[in-house]
């Protein structure tokens, strides 16, 4: 069995993202389980707060759980044409200490997704995620690219995936992840 770690970088009620994300935990091949990886808890990094507290324990326990995956599922929103903060947030406290980077994210496959009520999608986003991943040591996946814009139009009121089209596309896109990593794994 082959686990991703996934991760929505938005945490309001109601996120596209993190309904994007529950959909592809719903598309996972056989074989593939992704796991809900959540930030909602993190605090926002603070040098003193780790210099005299150390690491808080909500982010030792998402470090265990991306550390302890074969993989990572970022599914992020697209602001201001960038990189959340909240998510951001998240990932530069997993870096804490830095001794860790190698055991959370080094040589971990990494594919990038994203939704957004734009028509565009989060093209600008997943751009900006790059140089990050390749700090972190990580194997960015290039197979597909998964840009959902207009992310209302396709998720019902429930926030289930209603678009069918959309649902394939997700589809094709979590499986082929899935053979990257089971390749990588090998």
């Amino acid at each position: 069995m082959c686990k991703i770690a996934g991760i929505a970088g938005s945490i309001r009620r109601g996120s596209v993202n993190a309904a994007l994300l529950q959909a592809a935990i719903e598309v996972a091949p056989d074989g593939i389980e992704i796991l809900n990886a959540g930030i909602a808890d993190i605090p926002l990094y603070n040098g003193d707060l780790e210099a005299d507290h150390g690491v808080p324990s909500e982010v030792d326990q998402l470090k265990k759980i991306v550390g302890a995956c074969d993989a990572l599922l970022l599914v992020s929103p697209e602001y201001n044409n960038s990189i959340p903060g909240v998510m951001k947030n998240a990932i530069d406290w997993m870096t804490r200490p830095p001794k860790d980077i190698p055991g959370v994210f080094g040589n971990k496959p990494v594919a990038l997704t994203g939704a957004t009520p734009g028509m565009v999608g989060t093209r600008f986003a997943q751009t900006a995620w790059l140089p990050v991943l390749r700090a972190l040591g990580m194997r960015p996946w290039f197979g597909q690219q998964l840009y959902v814009g207009s992310a209302k139009k396709i998720f019902d009121e429930s926030g289930h995936l209603a678009d069918e089209d959309m649902r394939e596309r997700l589809t094709r896109f979590v499986q082929g992840f899935a053979d990257y990593v089971r390749e990588h794994k090998k």
